[in-house]
C-alpha cells in the first residue's frame, strides 16, 4: 500500500526533485513490510511448535470436536476420547489450525 501511495503522489502531486525521493521511500517502506512479515510468519510456526505438549483448558466439549483456551488463545481442537467443558488435556499434535489434543489422566 505504501507503494502504491508513492506512486500515486510522485506521478500526479509532487514536482520533479520530490518525486524520486517519495519513490525510494516508497521501495523501502515496501521491502520492509515484507522482510517484517517473513520474519513474523516464521517466528509464529516456531512458537506453534512448542505448543506440544502443554496443557490447555477446555472451553467447548470436544467430543471429538470442540475448543480449547491456550494462553488466552482459543483454537479448535479434537480429541478422539472426548473431554469435557473445564477439563484439562495436553496437546499432542498441531493438524493446520486444529490442536489434536488426549486427555490427561488423573492419578
Amino acid at each position: 500500500m505504501l507503494l502504491l501511495t508513492a506512486i500515486v503522489l510522485a506521478v500526479f502531486v509532487l514536482p520533479a526533485p520530490w518525486n524520486g525521493l517519495v519513490l525510494v521511500f516508497g521501495l523501502v517502506g515496501e521491502a520492509g513490510e515484507v522482510v517484517f512479515g517473513i520474519w513474523y510468519s516464521r517466528r509464529r510456526r516456531f512458537a506453534a511448535a512448542q505448543m506440544i505438549g502443554s496443557k490447555v483448558r477446555v472451553i467447548e466439549s470436544c467430543r471429538p470436536r470442540g475448543r480449547v483456551s491456550f494462553k488466552g488463545e482459543r483454537w479448535d481442537a479434537v480429541c478422539p476420547e472426548g473431554a469435557d467443558a473445564g477439563e484439562r488435556v495436553r496437546i499432542a499434535a498441531i493438524d493446520g489450525s486444529t490442536l489434536v489434543a488426549e486427555r490427561i489422566e488423573n492419578s
